[in-house]
């Protein structure tokens, strides 16, 4: 009786899913008709801006609206002032500084049908909420430079995006602040180009109750000392933006790491990555230690 009582619950909630999300869908019609949509630049030019401005770089996509909408996510808390300064990165431009947003709002077709579904649901939800945050007059830059292989149709491109976007930290002193098991590049050779790393480590969740320690560190260098590269969720977005103001140049690349290692590994579907923090995979869940002596000596910094 209990079995078939959960059943019974289980197929009126699903039901009531499909129908809240299909009323959604419908309602977001005439306003994505009517609307004037932002306008996002390629990926390509998106990279080659940041290659030749040298500008910093913070990316938002379905989870950083919702945390600017006041609602936490699985890895990362609600919390007012993160809020208020994800707010400020959508509505305050900086010179020195650009807003990279997902190329959803006018056309899904270079996308698997699971990434359009995705963003159409995404956008019957989130669509006004992302419109009142922004200056739709403004061009955006394209965040899913980081982004650049599972979601896509045609994977032709992928091996142009990820050459192109090494040659931003080529020939560079890397400061990089990432989750503690996110290990960005460990295992493959994206950052094979660059002068020299260090590895400032953060929590994989909640990273955001650490923000004014990780800033008061960064200060301690100069800003023409390091590239500062960025994989902390949201967290990282909002600093990227403060470290701008600041005079760094710093850079949100996100699951460039992971979109990585699925494109090396010819990945069709969001699978586990051994021994990194993957959140869409498994949660991350049981990712040990390594022995990777040159990484360990990376880390000048941990949480």
């Amino acid at each position: 009786m209990k079995k078939l009582l959960v059943d019974i619950w289980n197929c009126l909630f699903d039901c009531y899913l499909t129908v809240r999300n299909s009323l959604y869908l419908f309602m977001d019609i005439p306003y994505r008709k009517v609307v004037i949509a932002p306008h996002v630049v390629s990926i390509e030019e998106t990279i080659r801006y940041i290659i030749q401005s040298h500008c910093s770089v913070s990316r938002l996509g379905d989870g950083e609206i919702k945390i600017a909408n006041g609602k936490a996510l699985a890895f990362q808390t609600q919390q007012p002032l993160l809020q208020q300064k994800m707010q400020e990165v959508l509505s305050v431009p900086i010179s020195n500084h650009i807003v990279c947003l997902p190329d959803i709002f006018t056309d899904l077709s270079l996308y698997n049908i699971e990434a359009r579904n995705h963003w159409k649901l995404h956008l019957a939800f989130y669509r006004k909420s992302w419109y009142k945050y922004i200056n739709r007059k403004r061009i955006f830059h394209n965040a899913f430079i980081s982004r650049c292989y599972m979601m896509f149709a045609d994977k032709t491109q992928c091996a142009f995006y990820f050459k192109l976007i090494q040659q931003i930290w080529a020939d560079k002193d890397i400061l990089l602040i990432e989750g503690e098991k996110s290990r960005l590049g460990v295992g493959n050779d994206l950052f094979d180009n660059v002068k020299s790393i260090r590895r400032i480590l953060a929590p994989n969740t909640n990273a955001f109750d650490h923000y004014d320690a990780i800033m008061k560190i960064v200060q301690k260098y100069s800003p023409n000392e390091y590239l500062i590269l960025l994989a902390l969720g949201p967290t990282a977005t909002v600093m990227a933006y403060n470290l701008a103001q600041k005079g760094y140049q710093a850079i949100d690349i996100g699951h460039i790491d992971i979109e990585y290692e699925w494109y090396r590994m010819g990945a069709s579907h969001k699978v586990p990555i051994p021994s990194k923090y993957v959140n869409e995979a498994d949660a991350g869940v049981g990712v040990g230690d390594i022995h990777d002596e040159k990484y360990k000596k990376e880390i000048i910094c941990r949480f």
